[in-house]
């Protein structure tokens, strides 16, 4: 989607509904987005009324390109600046010390924020419309709390029409990235150094290379940060993981047993009762990702099994997502085998 293809009428009406304190959906290249206006915690706390988030879970803030830093955040680091000159606008989110004029609201109630300036050409516009360019959008992914995130604008719409929460969803197509932004803590860089808070499409080597440092695992004092709970991300049925050769072998145990599998693979596997095969890459995977896990979701199957990605490097942001959606669905396909016979 390039900048003439927008529709700006309904971007204008977007912003406007954002400066009354209304809720409006909209995309970035990450996930679909549910905003409303940082600055008002009122209209924060909508956010987290319309999604049953928990309050003390933060939500990241964004900003149009070359909104000042030193507005939303305080002690900021020179790394912060080379970051955000690397990778903005983009799939990156940076955690620093919360400016004590932004709301709190924002930050579940910590000394932080997290901020970052999307890519995508309707959430440039949007911003851009919103306060003239000066204001910034607190939005977390756009479905109920713990659930699936939406890459498209009617995974939105199926999660929010019926309950009149959002004002306006704004479409622009399928988010390019497809899962949520890499989230680096430069917080407490004196003594800590950088901490990657949760992997994403911009990886900790990318990040090193830019400022030096290899980002360290999150330790017990890191700040908290928007979908990083064990579990996150799930759909309805239930979701496990396994390696190919283990993933074939448990294939033809429950199709034995009378059980129905709805699969998400890459790489060649029996028929079963539902299937959706994605890209053997990293980027095509992780932009698949949630569009699958939903589809899926739909079949009506015991099960969503996924074949397990490789380890490491550019998969290290799927791997954690599917991690978490699979978090509560421990010994499920063990269960399932040793229940009783279909009937």
């Amino acid at each position: 989607m390039s900048m003439d293809d927008l529709d700006h009428a309904a971007i204008d009406a977007a912003a406007r509904a954002l400066e009354q304190g209304e809720l409006v959906a909209f995309p970035t290249e990450t996930v679909y987005g549910l905003g409303a206006d940082a600055e008002n915690p009122l209209a924060v706390a909508a956010i987290y009324a319309a999604k049953g988030r928990p309050q003390d879970h933060p939500v990241i803030v964004h900003l149009a390109p070359d909104a000042p830093l030193d507005y939303w955040a305080t002690d900021i680091p020179q790394e912060a600046h080379a970051l955000a000159a690397a990778f903005w606008p983009g799939p990156l989110t940076l955690i620093l010390k919360r400016a004590l004029s932004i709301p709190a609201a924002v930050s579940g109630g910590q000394d932080t924020v997290g901020l970052r300036c999307p890519s995508h050409p309707v959430a440039i516009a949007l911003l851009r419309a919103f306060k003239a360019g000066r204001g910034g959008i607190a939005a977390p992914s756009a479905n109920k709390f713990g659930a699936v995130s939406p890459t498209l604008a009617q995974h939105v719409r199926d999660e929010f029409s019926a309950d009149g929460s959002v004002a306006m969803v704004l479409d622009g197509g399928a988010s390019q990235v497809g899962i949520e932004s890499t989230i680096v803590d430069l917080s407490r860089l004196a003594t800590h150094g950088p901490v990657l808070l949760r992997p994403g499409h911009v990886s900790a080597e990318a990040i090193a290379a830019v400022i030096d440092q290899l980002p360290r695992a999150p330790d017990a004092a890191a700040p908290r940060a928007s979908g990083t709970l064990e579990s996150h991300y799930a759909p309805h049925t239930p979701v496990a993981m396994q390696d190919s050769d283990t993933l074939r072998r448990t294939l033809a145990q429950l199709d034995g047993a009378g059980r129905k599998v709805a699969l998400i693979h890459y790489s060649e596997m029996p028929s079963t009762h539902a299937a959706l095969r994605l890209p053997a890459t990293p980027a095509g995977f992780a932009h698949a990702l949630y569009a699958a896990l939903r589809a899926m979701d739909g079949h009506g199957a015991d099960v969503i099994l996924v074949e397990a990605p490789p380890q490491g490097g550019d998969w290290n942001g799927v791997n954690d997502r599917l991690r978490r959606a699979a978090h509560g669905s421990t010994g499920i396909v063990h269960g399932l085998l040793n229940q009783g016979p279909v009937a």
